[in-house]
């Protein structure tokens, strides 16, 4: 039979695993929805011009280089703006709630550790057999 305090340590090691991992997901997420935001907005609005105001401050072969409205325009396939601005408080409103569900899970994950190391402390004996083991349920 396992002791107690192995079992919850490898209880709260398993915990905060899997918070990781969500917070992981979360994070993806949220970095979608703003890369979304800030397509629509940038779609929206168009691409400012590059390289005006400092060409003569840059050497010939970088200034030659910076790219056209057009090209920057195409990038954002600015024939869609309509359906973006459309979309921009959806996606706040998403990306605001993906941040509340950020939030918890980082505050869960938070919890976990600090239970975690309460129950190292508690038995610093073991801590470190503990920590060498694999983690399951069983």
């Amino acid at each position: 039979m396992t002791p107690p305090v192995e079992q919850r340590v490898r209880d709260l090691r398993l915990d905060r695993r899997a918070l990781r991992v969500e917070h992981a997901r979360v994070s993806w997420w949220r970095r979608i929805v703003r890369a979304r935001l800030d397509l629509a907005v940038a779609r929206a609005t168009g691409p400012d011009v590059l390289g005006e105001g400092v060409a003569f401050h840059l050497p010939l072969e970088v200034g030659v280089t910076v790219p056209r409205p057009a090209e920057l325009a195409a990038v954002l396939d600015a024939g869609q703006a309509g359906g973006d601005i459309a979309q921009l408080d959806e996606l706040r409103a998403l990306d605001a709630r993906l941040a509340t569900y950020q939030a918890g899970v980082e505050a869960a994950l938070t919890r976990a550790t600090e239970r975690l190391i309460a129950n190292l402390a508690d038995d610093p004996g073991t801590a470190s057999q503990l920590l060498h083991k694999p983690l399951g349920r069983g």
